[in-house]
């Protein structure tokens, strides 16, 4: 088996885990199998303990933005000092991230393509490669592919567009030209345009009690 379809494989696993599609191809899965894993599926969760609950609810929204641990501690601690509610702040953040805008604009499939994509530097921002998933883009730069990746087929399945089918729509925080493989960041996201699946405040809650 490639090594494409054992990280395919590991995603629906930990999407089934999680209780959430994290790819198209979990998607699917869950339209045939709409349930958690194990012989009572979602039933069992009934029983589980307060931490728990707010485990999994972090757990989720890590898994959703494809980050490491250190880097969701390093936003919450961000998202408080901020002024605001620290649940839609750090929904916000996360949103911000380079890695998030380009999987949103339509230029990859899932959030780890997109990631891919700025690792190896196909991916500018206002003119400039950057290579940092985490990367915070700011509202008003422009999200782009570099010239010399257009023409790889990756890029050019993006370009028409066929990715939409798999993602949410557009959200209003994003102007995109798909076709020139080019999206505005025109502003902050308000929480309800956030396309991810989420209690923030229970994730507020677990970082709250481990401090």
């Amino acid at each position: 088996m490639s090594n494409n379809a054992n990280r395919a494989r590991r995603q629906v696993r930990k999407s089934r885990a999680l209780g959430i599609a994290l790819t198209p191809k979990a998607e699917k899965y869950f339209e045939r199998r709409p349930y958690g894993p194990g012989e009572h599926g979602r039933a069992r969760r009934k029983q589980d303990s307060d931490y728990k609950v707010r485990l999994l609810e972090k757990q989720r929204l890590r898994a959703q933005y494809n980050i490491r641990e250190k880097q969701m501690h390093r936003a919450y601690v961000e998202a408080k000092r901020r002024e605001g509610r620290t649940g839609t702040n750090l929904l916000t953040l996360l949103e911000s991230r380079l890695d998030a805008l380009v999987l949103r604009a339509g230029f990859a499939r899932t959030m780890a393509q997109a990631r891919q994509l700025v690792v190896h530097r196909h991916i500018m921002v206002d003119g400039q490669r950057v290579d940092r998933p985490s990367f915070m883009v700011k509202p008003g730069q422009m999200i782009h592919v570099h010239s010399r990746s257009e023409k790889m087929a990756p890029f050019q399945v993006a370009a028409t567009g066929a990715h939409q089918d798999v993602l949410p729509d557009t959200p209003a925080y994003l102007d995109v030209a798909i076709d020139k493989l080019q999206a505005t960041f025109t502003r902050l996201p308000e929480r309800s345009e956030i396309p991810v699946t989420c209690e923030e405040q229970l994730v507020v809650e677990y970082y709250a009690r481990m401090a």
